[in-house]
């Protein structure tokens, strides 16, 4: 023991697996307090260890031509059809639309907006902070369609579409 006293080099021997253990065990207790589940905005059906997402509305949204742009300003967001869908009566404009803004890592900031019609596209009346991504998704209320898309950190603007794109 005499000799951990005037060598401090001797104390690396002790101390870096001590601090391993403890490096550890936080870790494990970060992984078990993150839950087991991530959260997903899709309907997901579970059989034994597959998941399985129905696409169907994706496969309408990719044949129907749909495109969006949304835009943000400080007291709205406006989504502008740029889509063939949009333009040839497939979609009925005097309807609104939901649009889900989804945080990419944290669920309690997730949100729905119903988006009215207006002469250019839709519009809601909201104040969306800017600070961090959003995860879109845009439908009609039966779900017959919907686009996605990002909306990145500190951008006013994101292009929406169909996630599967036709052959």
């Amino acid at each position: 023991m005499h000799g951990f006293r005037r060598n401090p080099a001797a104390w690396l021997v002790i101390a870096l697996p001590i601090a391993s253990v403890v490096a550890g065990v936080a870790l494990v207790v970060i992984a078990v307090r993150s839950g087991g589940n991530d959260a997903v905005i899709d309907t997901v059906q579970r059989t034994a260890q597959i998941q399985v997402s129905e696409l169907g509305s994706d496969e309408r949204a990719a044949a129907m031509k749909l495109s969006a742009v949304l835009r943000v300003e400080s007291n709205m967001v406006e989504l502008l059809p740029v889509g063939r869908g949009f333009a040839d009566g497939q979609v009925r404009r005097d309807e609104p639309l939901t649009l889900r803004l989804s945080h990419p890592s944290e669920a309690t900031l997730d949100r729905s907006l119903e988006l009215k019609p207006t002469e250019l596209g839709w519009r809601a009346p909201v104040e969306l902070p800017l600070d961090h991504d959003w995860l879109l998704q845009l439908g009609p209320a039966e779900k017959a369609w919907r686009l996605k898309g990002r909306l990145h950190g500190g951008q006013r603007a994101a292009h929406l579409g169909p996630s599967l794109e036709r052959p």
